[in-house]
């Protein structure tokens, strides 16, 4: 009995072993990468840390390094962002709606829609800027350097992603609320508005504000574009010339001039805090709507 109890414990021990060496090795590539990250940020922060002040939020970008800003750059991603926004959350949302509670699996045409949606969220980004400058930007279209031509190119971007994370926070909602639904001779468009959608809002809410956030860090596209990198005015409608912090950020650190690279960074710095609030508006709108419903 103890012989045999002797030979159990080997393999468990020997089991044991490689579990420890496995999560050393788990342990120390995570470590090396956060290592790696912070390392880029505290050196961002501390490049950039003469220029990260209002002056760089108020000056319009110029020649001058002592005077040179980004208010053009934070005004044209906010009006792409948010028109992208306007643009992506309601097609995203309604085809997530249509694809789950209202197409006919075996149908071909939504098959073709589904295998659409899965391959145009692998496409690299830069391939949507191709697309663009073709038929947006020129071509059929022929919208020039605009506002509503970043937020077109942008939009085809991060819709396949808004589409596949609705789809997920709808899938999540039990069957038994609309089966409920239904047998109290609810309709199924009164059971997905009032039941699915209600419960599946802050899922939806969620991974929406974070495909949109991804827009707001995107340049390939937009210099496939030829987005302008000087733009000294904030732009005012659909059809007004535009840059954004990416690019601002590009033209600064392509410059030869060495005063450019505090400025550069400092630049990088605020695209970070811009995406930090919108991730944490993210997470706080997802907790305040889990507790609503």
């Amino acid at each position: 009995m103890t012989a045999a109890m002797s030979l159990v414990a080997v393999p468990n021990r020997a089991r044991s072993v490689k579990d420890l060496i496995f999560k050393a090795f788990l342990f120390a590539g995570l470590g090396i990468a956060l290592g790696a990250l912070l390392t880029l940020l505290v050196n961002v922060v501390v490049t950039g840390s003469a220029r990260l002040n209002w002056d760089l939020v108020q000056n319009m970008p110029s020649a001058r390094p002592k005077r040179a800003g980004i208010q053009s750059a934070i005004f044209g991603s906010l009006w792409v962002v948010g028109v992208t926004s306007l643009i992506s959350l309601p097609l995203g949302v309604g085809a997530a709606v249509y694809l789950e509670e209202f197409a006919t699996k075996d149908r071909w045409y939504n098959r073709l829609i589904e295998l659409n949606v899965q391959n145009l969220a692998a496409i690299p980004s830069v391939v949507f800027g191709i697309l663009g400058l073709a038929f947006i930007k020129r071509g059929a279209l022929s919208l020039g350097s605009t506002v509503i031509t970043a937020s077109l190119v942008l939009t085809m971007l991060v819709l396949p992603t808004v589409v596949i994370v609705s789809r997920e926070a709808i899938r999540a909602v039990p069957d038994s609320f609309r089966q409920g639904s239904l047998a109290l001779g609810a309709t199924q468009w009164e059971t997905v508005r009032r039941q699915v959608l209600p419960n599946a809002f802050p899922g939806i809410l969620t991974g929406s504000i974070l495909s949109v956030s991804r827009a707001l860090g995107e340049s390939a596209p937009l210099l496939m574009l030829g987005a302008l990198t000087f733009i000294t005015f904030n732009p005012t409608g659909l059809d007004s010339a535009y840059t954004v912090l990416p690019i601002q950020i590009f033209a600064y650190i392509s410059n030869a001039k060495k005063d450019f690279e505090p400025l550069a960074a400092a630049s990088i710095v605020v695209l970070l805090i811009l995406l930090l609030v919108l991730n944490a508006a993210a997470i706080y709108l997802r907790n305040r709507f889990q507790k609503r419903w």
